[in-house]
């Protein structure tokens, strides 16, 4: 697998393991994480797409995403630590991370000299990948979570250029490392699908 932020999950979890306790206590439930994650990731992409020449909202971002991943992680470890994994919390969590990535991502096109067009592209390359990794279950493999641009590697990057667009960089920088995410989002895809294929075993007839 290539290298992947997604690899230092364990030791980000470590590091969650006190959030996770105040979570348990306080009754919450992993659906209901999973759908804060997912409406907060709505609201902060409204609020850029309504005011995407606000220094303040770029600046912000990081630490948004950051946050995000935190309660992305917490609801898996929370199933896990109650028995509480269900099919519909499954499910959600797919559909809330895809839910969640275009609404934070897209209104990057919205900034000043950003590329709408790349953008857009970049989005539903993005949202390939993951349906790639979702897709080999259908061959008898486990979801694939390879690289180089997984989720936590995508937010990471967006992460680095809203702090450019906040900053007032020329625009030129953004849209450069953008079509950089945008390759290494269409090798995850390659790579995911020729992982999934490599380890799936061949049907019977």
């Amino acid at each position: 697998m290539p290298f992947s932020i997604y690899q230092l999950k364990p030791r980000f979890q470590q590091l969650l393991r006190p959030a996770l306790l105040s979570f348990a206590r306080a009754g919450a439930t992993p659906n209901q994480v999973t759908l804060a994650a997912m409406f907060l990731s709505c609201a902060y992409g409204v609020a850029l797409a309504l005011h995407p020449g606000n220094a303040a909202l770029w600046y912000g971002l990081p630490a948004f995403l950051l946050l995000r991943m935190a309660l992305n992680a917490i609801d898996g470890m929370l199933a896990t630590a109650t028995g509480n994994k269900t099919n519909l919390g499954a499910l959600l969590n797919e559909m809330g991370d895809q839910v969640s990535d275009a609404a934070l991502y897209l209104p990057f096109a919205l900034a000043a000299g950003i590329s709408a067009p790349l953008v857009t592209v970049l989005v539903v390359v993005a949202l390939l990948a993951e349906f790639a990794g979702v897709l080999a279950h259908g061959v008898g493999v486990e979801r694939r979570f390879d690289g180089p641009m997984g989720k936590s590697d995508r937010a990471f990057a967006f992460g680095v250029i809203a702090l450019l667009i906040g900053s007032g960089v020329a625009p030129l920088w953004s849209n450069g490392l953008l079509c950089v995410v945008l390759l290494l989002a269409v090798l995850t895809v390659f790579n995911r699908l020729r992982q999934a294929l490599r380890l799936s075993v061949p049907p019977t007839r």
